[in-house]
């Protein structure tokens, strides 16, 4: 989920204004300003793939040409050299370099031992130099505010109770069944299509008769169980954003460029919004927009979400919206006179935006629940000062996360986590995710693309950091535990991944929690049920040991992948690829892997 901004953290040493999305070679004049944007200022941020110039490397944004994610052997496989302990700092989970990310996965075979032996001898210096392992919560006193703070605790409660005193009711509803035989076989697998350059492939959907997978210039259905084709949606420009949710009849919206890349056009404007139906495999409709302050130019777009029939798509030229069935346009970029601009939309259940004022220097960011087809504010919430970027994780209720300051220091954009009353706009509580132990990630330039977190239950579910099992061998775990939205303390919530494995949340199924957990070297994947009241945890799916299925399994990042579980089946996709890497290792690379149970 995560597509046009420098990506994880704030750009250091970055130059005052940047060329949006699609901006024309060098040689070639910039567009007006969009919707409200601050005056005086060039008028936007690097767009999907654009080549950066002038600034330091950093985390790379959703589409934007990425340095492979770190690359470690399978959880619980043996390792040279001495693991760095839980709680201790980690390094940024992904590097900043001018490269797309490669697969890798869990599996052991990409992290040489050179590398193992270099990272431990680091570890084992800086714990000296430390004084050994520190694993303490933040105090938080530099984060209070009018509705109070709440640091996170230790996780040390073993308890598996979800319900209680603070919480609403917890647990049960879900559609979710454990079968008769849980023991998975593959179901299908895609090879990668053949591109020269960093493409977006974000975008995957389950229907009651498709899996539907972004393709090069199409939008494609494939049978649930086999794997053909069963139809295709011809793009004119390849897909640059692509919203997560769907309307019950499986209708949902994309955004795309305006035109197919060429050796002449490698980065053609993002600025067409589409609407999907799912069901029968058509484009229903398809949009530009012009803003007011922007001559002839269509406005262009970085993400795009849906909430009931509402299309919502930001960007740095600001917000547009139209009706989902009919392409109607329910509002578009103004000049604002206040110099502010909807920057991007959170969908789902309701919708929210993050709206974005002040100068680039000094930006002020407004969180606002929108009545969905007038676009009207029912309420809204100012940040605290020192965040540049917020990403909307859940609408209702309403979830704000942060990165305070730059405070994370992990790359992951998360400092902190607003739970905001989406009525009145005030605050409820501001949870401190201390990100040494807690590992949900968002891209935070980008408003709708937090992974590995849910939320249900008035709560909101996270993995902690992997961390030292018990196992007399060396061994990597962790568990998934829960702050409480009202209150934001933590719960006695834990669910623990299992030796050698690791496990984060995937989505709500009712009032349980689906996840998956990452195998080791020597097992497959498993997808459980985590009741929400009892915290048990029923396996729903338990992928085969064999190999060269593991291998493809573990083939994808987790943070640049998507994960769908739906009615006893798995898919695993890319978000985006490249060009065919040169390897030693002769590694098969998948667009998608999917499993399934009889």
């Amino acid at each position: 989920q995560p597509p046009t901004q420098p990506g994880y953290g704030y750009p250091q040493a970055q130059p005052p204004t940047q060329p949006g999305y699609g901006f024309p070679q060098q040689g070639q004049p910039p567009t007006q300003p969009g919707h409200g944007f601050p005056q005086g200022q060039p008028p936007t941020q690097p767009g999907y793939g654009f080549p950066q110039q002038g600034q330091p490397p950093t985390q790379p944004g959703h589409g934007f040409p990425q340095g492979q994610p770190p690359t470690q052997p399978g959880y619980g496989f043996p390792q040279q050299g001495q693991q760095q302990p839980y709680g201790y700092p980690t390094a940024p989970m992904q590097p900043a370099a001018p490269y797309p990310p490669q697969p890798g996965g869990n599996g052991q075979k990409k992290f040489s031992t050179q590398a193992q032996i270099i990272v431990a001898a680091v570890v084992a210096v800086a714990l000296i130099v430390g004084g050994g392992i520190w694993y303490a919560s933040k105090d938080g006193d530099d984060k209070k505010d009018e509705a109070g703070s709440s640091a996170g605790t230790t996780g040390e409660n073993k308890g598996g109770n979800g319900g209680g005193k603070d919480g609403g009711s917890t647990g049960g509803g879900g559609k979710e069944k454990a079968p008769a035989n849980v023991e998975s076989t593959v179901g299908f697998q895609l090879p990668q299509p053949k591109v020269t350059d960093v493409t977006t492939v974000s975008g995957s959907w389950v229907t009651d008769k498709a899996y539907v997978k972004t393709g090069v210039n199409e939008i494609v259905g494939y049978d649930l169980d086999k794997g053909t084709k069963l139809w295709s949606i011809p793009l004119e420009g390849q897909l640059c954003a692509a919203s997560e949710h769907m309307s019950k009849d499986f209708k949902t919206a994309i955004a795309f460029e305006e035109t197919k890349r060429s050796k002449t056009t490698k980065y053609a404007a993002c600025n067409r919004i589409g609407a999907l139906d799912l069901a029968t495999g058509k484009l229903m409709w398809s949009k530009q927009v012009t803003a007011s302050s922007s001559g002839d130019s269509a406005v262009r777009f970085d993400e795009v979400t849906v909430s009931g029939n509402t299309v919502a798509a930001g960007g740095n030229d600001g917000g547009a919206a139209f009706k989902l069935d009919t392409g109607a346009e329910l509002w578009k970029p103004k000049v604002s006179t206040d110099g502010c601009y909807d920057k991007g939309y959170g969908g789902g259940e309701a919708l929210a935006v993050v709206r974005k004022c002040g100068s680039y220097d000094d930006p002020q960011l407004i969180i606002q629940a929108l009545n969905p087809t007038t676009g009207a504010p029912i309420s809204s919430y100012k940040m605290p000062p020192g965040v540049d970027y917020a990403s909307i994780v859940s609408t209702k209720p309403l979830v704000v996360a942060a990165d305070v300051g730059d405070t994370a220091g992990d790359g992951s954009g998360i400092s902190d986590f607003f739970s905001i009353d989406e009525a009145t706009g005030k605050l409820k509580i501001r949870i401190s995710a201390d990100a040494e132990k807690y590992a949900a990630n968002c891209r935070s330039t980008k408003v709708e693309s937090c992974q590995h977190l849910a939320v249900g239950n008035n709560r909101i579910y996270l993995p902690t950091e992997e961390h030292d099992g018990t196992d007399e061998s060396i061994s990597r775990t962790n568990e998934i535990v829960s702050f409480d939205l009202t209150t934001g303390k933590q719960t006695g919530d834990r669910a623990d991944a299992g030796e050698k494995f690791t496990m984060f949340p995937l989505r709500m199924d009712g009032g349980n929690i689906i996840a998956y957990r990452e195998p080791p070297y020597d097992k497959g994947g498993e997808i459980v049920s985590i009741d929400g009241s009892t915290f048990k945890q029923t396996v729903l799916m338990r992928n085969p040991a064999d190999e060269a299925i593991r291998d493809a399994e573990t083939s994808f990042s987790s943070d640049y992948a998507e994960f769908r579980y739906e009615q006893g089946r798995f898919f695993i996709s890319e978000t985006m690829i490249s060009a065919p890497r040169k390897s030693t290792y002769d590694d098969k690379e998948y667009l998608v892997v999917s499993f399934r149970t009889s």
